[in-house]
């Protein structure tokens, strides 16, 4: 079994920043993507950016040019630096993880294994 732990959100003004951290933990594997994923309250979760094996990242429109994916290999820890927040980026984070694959889903049924969610709030 493998767990994800997220942690790192909170509430924060608007332009401000946040670093979001997920750590995975128990039976892994030698190759493996991470990704973000959020949603906000009535709205379906929603992809924000994922990061390949070869280190290769991805991110939705609405994050591009304000938030970074990255990761720590031999922690297998990814990250989430979220810079210029928005209100509209106010959801819960959930990190989520495939184990086993060279690339990086944007979809959320691709991923095995999810983190609980951390709350994100940035006020105007």
């Amino acid at each position: 079994q493998v767990q994800l732990v997220e942690s790192g959100g909170g509430l924060v003004q608007a332009g401000g920043s946040l670093r979001l951290s997920c750590a995975a933990s128990g039976r892994t594997f030698s190759r493996y993507a991470m990704g973000w994923f959020r949603q906000a309250p009535g709205k379906e979760r929603e992809f924000v950016a994922a990061i390949s094996w070869s280190a290769s990242t991805y991110y939705a429109d609405s994050v591009k040019g304000r938030f970074t994916i990255s990761r720590d290999g031999t922690k297998i820890t990814v990250y989430l630096q979220m810079n210029s927040l928005k209100p509209e980026d106010t959801a819960v984070y959930y990190c989520a993880a495939r184990f086993g694959s060279s690339y990086a889903p944007t979809t959320e049924y691709e991923y095995n294994y999810w983190g609980q969610g951390t709350q994100v709030t940035v006020s105007s």
